[in-house]
């Protein structure tokens, strides 16, 4: 889990993530990468059990799994980036 934490892009989506779920296109929107590498990263926070997925007809939704981790990554963004949500 904590490798799947190191990487910037990823935290960044958890952060996202912790306060709305999230489509891949509205991730992309956001963060200004591909449709392939958001993917990618999603696919990693997912193996992880880190988000969970809802399917709306051919929308797939991303949601942080869990109060738990919702709080872990609420705790990360107060140490580094300095600012509550």
């Amino acid at each position: 889990m904590l490798k799947a934490l190191s990487h910037e892009t990823r935290l960044i989506i958890l952060f996202l993530l912790a306060k709305q779920e999230k489509t891949v296109m509205e991730i992309e929107a956001i963060l200004g990468l591909q449709q392939a590498v958001v993917s990618q990263h999603l696919a990693r926070l997912r193996l992880e059990k880190l988000v969970e997925t809802r399917r709306e007809g051919r929308l797939v939704y991303y949601a942080v799994a869990g109060t738990e981790i919702c709080d872990v990554v609420e705790s990360l963004r107060e140490v580094f980036c300095g600012f509550d949500s």
